[in-house]
């Protein structure tokens, strides 16, 4: 019998890149979302293999009844408001999806257990943003750095780690968790860094113009979304219950670089240009993370460059 995998979230695009390395594995999916469902990243014919319910994490009736429906063997938990400034202007409900959500899906976990229905994997997806500001001689942070959340995203993301280990702890749940470093590829939304630069770059004239960008120095590590949801297979697969790791290269590149190579791949040349209104008010400088752990537990290396993730992104922003 294939695995039952579970994807919250399955609209998202990391969820629908995710949901086609499932199929490539033989899993038998299911897609758990709300709204309209589209699937840019999919083919029809992926989309037509995966099976799409509707479940909102804020009711515990939907996702008992989504559990029940599909009794997974994984549940990869993507289900978040994940976009700092949303999280910022709707605190109350960032909190009920990231960490309350959390605590709905693992409740249901715990409850198939039980009843012996499933005894499912959960992968609780976090985020680097959970470390907070750390010095540049720290870099790159391993997991047992101290987390110094800034944002409120942050700190919700940080809770919701703190949920889900207690749950491991205290009820055995089978739950490991992530804190994923930057990433981005086809069908990630033009309001995120990278595919704002490069919608921006290939809108300019080929006498050029100018590329504007927001805290220019600030340094990151960027992953192609395709490695990291190999990695999230791969910790289901093997990862250590109740475990945290690392999804990063453990490369930093600077806005102003990454602006650059932008440009660069798109073949213009422009000026690049500070913007104060794409500037966050808050914001870590530096933020590079080390893969040793996951790579030790997994095999997982990454295969894809950041040009890449670039040409990628031209290709989707240009057909």
């Amino acid at each position: 019998m294939s695995t039952r995998a579970l994807v919250t979230g399955g609209n998202g695009f990391v969820a629908q890149w995710a949901m086609r390395a499932m199929l490539q594995r033989g899993w038998s999916v299911t897609a758990a979302g709300i709204g309209q469902f589209a699937a840019p990243v999919l083919t029809d014919a992926e989309s037509s293999a995966i099976s799409w319910t509707t479940m909102d994490v804020t009711d515990q009736s939907q996702v008992r009844d989504t559990m029940n429906a599909c009794r997974p063997d994984m549940v990869l938990h993507l289900a978040a408001i994940s976009h700092v400034p949303d999280a910022r202007a709707n605190p109350g409900l960032a909190y009920e999806v990231n960490v309350v959500g959390s605590v709905r899906v693992l409740a249901e976990a715990r409850r198939l257990r039980d009843e012996d229905a499933a005894d499912p994997t959960v992968l609780v997806i976090g985020s680097a943003e959970q470390y907070g500001r750390h010095e540049i001689n720290e870099m790159p942070l391993h997991e047992e750095v101290e987390q110094r959340p800034l944002t409120l995203y942050a700190s919700s993301k940080t809770a919701q780690e703190i949920a889900a280990l207690q749950a491991f702890r205290a009820e055995g749940i089978r739950v490991l968790c992530t804190r994923s470093f930057n990433h981005s590829g086809a069908g990630h939304a033009r309001r995120f860094l990278l595919p704002s630069l490069v919608e921006q770059a290939v809108a300019l004239p080929p006498s050029g113009g100018v590329l504007r960008i927001g805290n220019a120095d600030v340094v990151r590590d960027f992953l192609h979304v395709a490695d990291v949801v190999e990695a999230y297979l791969l910790l289901l697969e093997r990862g250590a219950m109740g475990d945290v790791y690392n999804v990063s290269s453990g490369e930093g590149v600077s806005v102003r670089a990454l602006a650059s190579a932008v440009l660069q791949r798109v073949g213009v040349s422009a000026d690049i240009a500070v913007d104060s209104v794409r500037a966050r008010p808050v914001d870590v400088p530096v933020l590079v993370g080390s893969n040793t752990k996951l790579h030790r537990a997994t095999g997982w290396t990454p295969c894809r460059t950041r040009d890449d993730i670039i040409d990628d992104l031209i290709h989707a922003a240009t057909r």
